[in-house]
């Protein structure tokens, strides 16, 4: 009985390693962030009663094409379609053109600490994953699309960095006098506590270069572009990256969650910066930010940004060469028949006119020039 027993279990553990769904399902949440006048996403209490509705990583793969102005792919369901229809916002000529895509690895949400944000409380879509493998984002066209990667890692701070970044979200940072970068931030929470975070600490240090490389690479996309505005034909933009601090903090401290502070603190500039870029893009820009806890070797970037292959231009080039290459022939030939021809009759012409005026006087000339014999 027991034999029976440890049998039927080893066989339930084995189909539930190798089962789909057991691969496939990944728990995690999407908030999708409109501006303040909500004119690019559908309200979410107005379209549905569930809480947390289910959404694949492809249909939010789709939705970040149908905002930056592009087609779906054709491989979409029409569920999936039906899905976007209740996110999206029905016009089709009004889409923002930008979307600010995140990726937070650590936590799957923020559901908890945003009861008091408006940003994200009034304006997102929560949802829970079904499969967590990685979806490619397809785009048309390199020339109609900037990508700017916000994953560019860099520890050259100075404390007056530091110091303005804890002043944008309310806090203050004491520099230590001895060690630069080797300060305290204070950062006030939503319930009036404070919390301390040592640069001294190496868990808590990059936790904070995170945030800080965050706002730094946000600040050169918003370069970029106002750099792109000032040409006569701006293309769309995507600015896309990937959080992993949170990650690192709870494998510093081998704990399956992390403190609700760090969580604060980074909602709290993650708010920050997508109203200096609604500030920046004039509120022609959506939010995309995915949550999720993903394993050591799930680290990384679950969206692949992809260009859709230009064989039809290919193809339209080459037609258009061997057009050029046909005229070109057809233009030699005539050219050369036409010079051919002129020599031709001109060299006719000139002996015609050589025997006229150098004839022999006979009857039979005077007779063919209409001459009157007597």
């Amino acid at each position: 009985m027991e034999f029976r027993s440890s049998l039927i279990s080893t066989i339930l553990l084995f189909f539930s390693l190798f089962s789909p769904h057991a691969k496939g399902d990944a728990s995690g949440s999407v908030f999708f962030i409109d501006g303040s006048d909500h004119q690019f996403l559908r309200h979410r209490s107005s379209i549905v009663e569930v809480q947390h509705p289910s959404m694949s990583l492809q249909e939010v793969g789709a939705a970040v094409s149908v905002l930056l102005g592009f087609a779906p792919p054709s491989t979409i369901s029409d569920a999936s379609s039906s899905k976007l229809n209740q996110v999206l916002s029905p016009n089709p000529f009004n889409r923002p053109r930008a979307v600010f895509l995140l990726e937070v690895n650590g936590i799957n949400g923020f559901e908890k600490v945003i009861h008091d944000n408006a940003m994200f409380s009034n304006s997102l879509w929560s949802t829970n994953f079904p499969g967590s493998d990685k979806v490619d984002i397809q785009l048309p066209d390199e020339n109609d699309v900037s990508v700017v990667s916000l994953d560019d890692l860099s520890e050259d701070f100075t404390d007056k960095e530091i110091s303005e970044f804890t002043s944008m979200i309310g806090g203050s940072y004491a520099p230590d006098a001895v060690e630069s970068l080797n300060g305290v931030l204070t950062i006030p929470l939503a319930n009036g506590a404070s919390v301390n975070l040592h640069m001294s600490k190496k868990s808590e240090r990059k936790f904070i270069v995170g945030l800080l490389s965050l706002i730094r690479n946000v600040k050169r996309a918003i370069q970029m572009h106002e750099d792109l505005s000032q040409g006569t034909i701006s293309p769309a933009e995507l600015l896309t990256g990937c959080f992993n601090s949170i990650k690192v903090l709870q494998e510093q401290y081998e704990a399956e969650r992390i403190a609700q502070h760090e969580v604060e603190l980074l909602l709290a500039t993650l708010t920050k910066i997508f109203s200096s870029l609604q500030e920046a893009y004039k509120g022609q820009i959506v939010g995309v930010i995915y949550c999720h806890a993903a394993t050591p070797q799930e680290l990384g970037t679950k969206f692949d940004v992809t260009f859709a292959p230009r064989h039809a231009a290919r193809w339209l080039a080459e037609s258009e060469a061997a057009n050029v290459t046909k005229i070109a022939e057809v233009v030699l030939v005539r050219t050369t028949l036409a010079w051919v021809t002129g020599i031709i009759l001109l060299i006719s012409t000139l002996l015609g006119i050589y025997y006229l005026l150098y004839m022999p006087i006979t009857r039979d000339t005077l007779l063919y020039s209409n001459v009157k014999l007597d």
